[in-house]
């Protein structure tokens, strides 16, 4: 698999996500579900990258399932996050994650793979 632009974008993306997430941890704790979620993308983007066949045959829905999760995480924050934005809070991670998620979305939508 070539490493283009967009794809290195998808790597910083995703990872900037995940860190956001997992550094967390000291406030919330490893089982909360905002620090899981770091986790997760984590596993999606290996899912996505490494050359394991079973994931490179099924490519096309592990993009869909990676697209969906980050939609989700956007969408469940926007119903049940913290809005309160304060630098000297976690709340605001909330802010910088969004962010960073809305370009790996965009990021993703122009890897997207064709249809077989």
């Amino acid at each position: 698999m070539k490493l283009s632009p967009r794809r290195f974008g998808i790597i910083i993306c995703s990872l900037a996500t995940a860190y956001l997430h997992i550094s967390l941890y000291p406030d919330f704790g490893y089982l909360d579900w905002v620090v899981l979620n770091g986790f997760g993308t984590i596993a999606l983007l290996l899912a996505y990258f490494l050359p394991i066949p079973f994931f490179q045959s099924r490519h096309l829905t592990v993009f869909w399932a990676m697209f969906g999760y980050v939609w989700l995480t956007i969408s469940l924050w926007a119903l049940f996050g913290d809005k309160t934005f304060l630098l000297e809070t976690t709340a605001a991670i909330g802010y910088y994650a969004k962010t960073a998620e809305f370009f790996l979305l965009v990021f993703m939508w122009a890897d997207r793979p064709e249809a077989p």
